[in-house]
Parts: C-alpha cells; structure tokens; sequence
C-alpha cells in the first residue's frame, strides 16, 4: 500500500511545489493564476494528506503534525480565496479546533524534546516543533479574529489567502530542497539553490504582503482592472 501513496506523494509534491512558484509570479486574478490555483491547491491537498497517511503508516509523529498543518494551511487559504461574503460556516469552527490541537501537540514535543537528555523527540529538536507550533498558533489567532469579528473581507481576507498559501508552499519546498538535497546534482548543493529555493516562498510571502497592505489605496493601478475588488480565485 505504501508504493501508491509514496508515488502519489511524489507526484503531488512535484506538481505542487512548480505550480505554487508559477502561481506565486504570474498576474492575481488572472485566468492562468486562476487555472494553475486550483490545480496548486489539489496536488498541495494530496501532497499533505498522502504524506500524512504514509507518515502515520512509519510512526512518524513529527511529520504527522507537519502534514496537518500543511493541509490545514492550504484548504482554509482556498476557503479565503473562494469566500464572497463574511459568512462563517461549521468549517471555521472546525478549522480552529484543529489548529489549535496542533499548536498544542507541537509544544507539549517541544517541551519533551528540550528536556530530554539527548534533545530530541521523535528525532527532531525543539526548534522546529517551536517554529512550527508557532505558526500554528498565529494560524489559530486569525482564526479567533475572524470568528470574533463574524467573517472577513477585504485586504485582510487577500493576507489570510496570501501566508497561508505561500507558508505551505515553504514547507512542501524545504522538505524537498533542503530535507533531501542527495536528490539533487552536486553543483545545485554547492551553489546554494537549494537554499535559494527553500526559502524563497517565504521571501514571496513577505513581497505579496507588503505590496498588499501598502497599496491598498492605490489598488485599481497594481491589480486587474475592472471595477471589482482584487481577488484570488485559486
């Protein structure tokens, strides 16, 4: 059973990981970002969900987590993108309760893996159980925010979509760059690509960001025009 998974993981995070970048460049709200969205989206959903499956089938607590996260990340960015009004749904409550679990589960493994006496847990250090239980309790913070406020709309509605997109993208990325370079020829090591790639969702994350919320006035000049508010059709 483990050889269609590991193909499908395979397949689904090479797809994921050349869409996302090709989504990232190409104009928002454009029909081709629109097309090369959704199909980021479902190979991003298997990718997660396949490596989730295989991670539970090798006892593999650490990735279990990383691949709910991812997951998380990427179906409650498209639920962003796909939303037309503030209404809120049973998904978002259940969206929280789920981040939340993860954000709880990657510190009570963190704080193991920083008393232990050999520093790890599971095989990894605290860091990345700290970095990634971070994140997920921001995730849980907008969430809490949007639910306390019934909905959002607008520039925040676009960053939700935004970080959560390109963060899942980064974690996709560094698990193939920089988790497994001996996939890769010599010269892409000793260059740093890998490094370059890796990290370069996360330098896209930040450019998106910024030139959402400070040309927030100027949006009609940046973005399609068409007398509509900038969307993300993904």
């Amino acid at each position: 059973m483990r050889s269609p998974l590991l193909f499908l993981h395979i397949i689904s995070g090479t797809l994921g990981v050349l869409l996302g970048f090709a989504a990232a460049f190409l104009l928002k709200g454009s029909r081709r970002h629109a097309l090369v969205g959704k199909i980021f989206v479902a190979s991003m959903l298997s990718l997660s969900a396949s490596g989730t499956i295989l991670a539970i089938m090798k006892s593999q607590p650490g990735n279990i987590i990383g691949g709910s996260l991812t997951f998380y990340l990427v179906a409650t960015a498209w639920i962003s993108a796909r939303r037309t009004n503030r209404a809120l749904s049973i998904f978002d409550w259940a969206a929280l309760l789920f981040v939340a679990s993860i954000a709880a589960v990657e510190i009570i493994l963190g704080s193991e893996a920083a008393v232990s006496p050999t520093g790890m847990k599971y095989d990894y250090p605290p860091g990345p159980y700290f970095f990634m239980g971070s994140v997920a309790v921001l995730a849980a913070i907008g969430d809490i925010r949007m639910l306390w406020h019934g909905g959002i709309s607008g520039v925040p509605r676009i960053a939700r979509h935004l970080w959560r997109m390109c963060f899942a993208l980064f974690i996709a990325s560094s698990s193939i760059f920089l988790a497994r370079p001996q996939l890769f020829p010599l010269l892409l090591r000793k260059t740093g690509v890998l490094f370059f790639l890796s990290f370069l969702p996360l330098a896209l994350m930040i450019f998106w960001l910024l030139r959402v919320r400070l040309s927030n006035a100027r949006k009609r000049q940046l973005f399609p025009r068409g007398g509509r508010a900038y969307s993300l059709p993904t």
